[in-house]
């Protein structure tokens, strides 16, 4: 990533560059003004332009105008003070990635920078995976049956982030949710378990299809805010609000998504007393800050989500049911990855995929018995449980197909959820071990043979690749158990 640093202050702008160059490893050129920045973009190719708000001749904030109207894909962080927290606001509504105060913290800063480029490196990984798939060229099979289907899929991946639809209840809430981005006054409720994705389905709605700017993404999780911070941190304070208020006062998470999208996560963990407060926000498009007497018109589009039964917290009187006939209004229920089976194998093989080329490793394909597991297993963590289950693989192993004893510690926290009564444990391989007084491989081995047509239906061919071992070699062994069973 090259980037364009524009800072009128020579000290400063030394330092950041130093940092940017030694410590982050960026290609980096700098100047002094708006004017000579303007002239290297015209010169040169530029991912990132951090800059000054203040600055003589050209503002910061005219700066990132006209590099939004000539150059709209390069991304550009003001930097402000906090005299001029409103000029940050506007910057963010033209455009701005983000904004950081001065003095700089290069902690912040980095985090900042890590960020773009992981949407960077993300855009250009979701290019070479839609190419390397289609050049695909396998013979014909059960196996590249599924990856063909998958590759018409796999066009689907939106561009607001790496989704991938592979199923029709899918489709239908992508549909959904793109409707509800054409209409902004309309609350939006989404409902799901956790791992479904329901903060992907807000980041859809806010950014659509289209390459118009939809304004800031506030996300704020309430499950992790104290009650007592609750006010202040959605809308603000002024100055002297309370002991310890930030000098200049605080601009809170509404304010912030002005122009754009407050998402407001784990909703049904907002405390009784702030949700009377963000039902009047809803219904009048206004707000107080926190000791302040000056009301403040909202243009902010609102979406909440929750992985709980919020009709039974009215029950329990933990959640307002004015709030909640206000709030689902616009209503996406994301369906757990049990009830859409059929999408447990495109995304693994999806996953397959996208970790093998990370980490450069051989695996392509997921053998019939891994196949089996994978749709069998319940999945309680949904897309990203399976997600993380692949990466496990992935890192641990180097094969071409993925194969049972990969996805050794699925059966092994099956079996540790499973509260029922169960016969034996697991085998893992380069974990067993021998019992004291000796045993019997024969014996061993049919009883392994016979478990394994058990759970495969009889299937000799799915069993004899589950086994590692040929039809022959397995004819062979079940003639030796249909012996052992015939025998007086």
């Amino acid at each position: 990533m090259r980037v364009l640093l524009v800072e009128d202050d020579q000290l400063s702008r030394e330092a950041i560059v130093e940092f940017l160059q030694d410590e982050l490893n960026l290609e980096t050129q700098d100047a002094e003004d708006g004017t000579i920045a303007l002239q290297l973009l015209e010169k040169e190719k530029f991912e990132l332009v951090v800059t000054d708000i203040k600055m003589p001749g050209i503002s910061g904030l005219e700066l990132l105008k006209r590099i939004k109207e000539s150059y709209p894909l390069v991304d550009v962080i003001l930097m402000t003070g906090y005299s001029e927290i409103s000029d940050s606001i506007e910057a963010l509504r033209l455009g701005a990635a983000d904004y950081l105060l001065k003095p700089v913290n290069i902690d912040e800063l980095s985090l900042t920078i890590g960020k773009i480029q992981e949407r960077y490196r993300l855009i250009n990984e979701n290019k070479n995976l839609k190419e390397s798939v289609q050049k695909m060229d396998i013979e014909v099979s059960a196996s590249t049956q599924r990856i063909k289907a998958l590759q018409n899929t796999i066009r689907e991946i939106q561009e607001s982030g790496k989704m991938a639809v592979f199923s029709k209840h899918m489709r239908k809430v992508v549909d959904l949710s793109l409707k509800f981005h054409e209409n902004r006054d309309i609350p939006v409720l989404i409902q799901g378990e956790t791992g479904t994705g329901k903060e992907m389905i807000a980041r859809l709605i806010h950014f659509g299809e289209g390459l118009e700017n939809p304004g800031p993404f506030i996300p704020i999780n309430c499950a992790a805010i104290s009650a007592q911070l609750f006010e202040s941190e959605l809308f603000g304070y002024e100055t002297g609000a309370f002991t310890g208020a930030r000098p200049g006062g605080y601009i809170g998470k509404m304010e912030q998504a002005q122009g754009g999208t407050l998402f407001l996560d784990e909703i049904g963990e907002l405390p009784l007393e702030m949700q009377a407060k963000l039902l009047r926000v809803l219904q009048q498009k206004e707000l107080y800050r926190v000791g302040g007497n000056k009301l403040i018109k909202l243009d902010v589009r609102f979406i909440f989500a929750t992985n709980r039964n919020l009709r039974e917290l009215i029950d329990e009187n933990r959640f307002r049911s004015d709030l909640f006939f206000r709030i689902e209004t616009g209503n996406i229920l994301l369906k757990p990855l049990r009830e859409k089976t059929e999408e447990i194998l495109p995304f693994a093989q999806y996953f397959l995929e996208y970790y093998s080329q990370r980490r450069n490793r051989s695996f392509k394909f997921i053998s019939q018995p891994a196949r089996s597991i994978l749709e069998k297993y319940d999945w309680p963590g949904n897309v990203r449980e399976l997600q993380n289950a692949i990466e496990r693989v992935v890192l641990l192993f180097d094969e071409e197909n993925l194969q049972p004893w990969h996805l050794s510690h699925l059966y092994t926290e099956n079996v540790s959820r499973n509260t029922q009564k169960i016969e034996g444990v697991p085998i893992h391989p380069g974990e067993i071990m021998l019992p004291n007084d000796g045993f019997s491989i024969e014996e061993l081995e049919i009883e392994i043979v016979s478990k394994a047509m058990k759970r495969f239906k009889g299937s000799k061919t799915i069993v004899a690749e589950y086994l590692g071992i040929s039809r022959s070699a397995l004819r062979s062994r079940l003639r030796r158990l249909d012996e052992r069973q015939n025998e007086p």
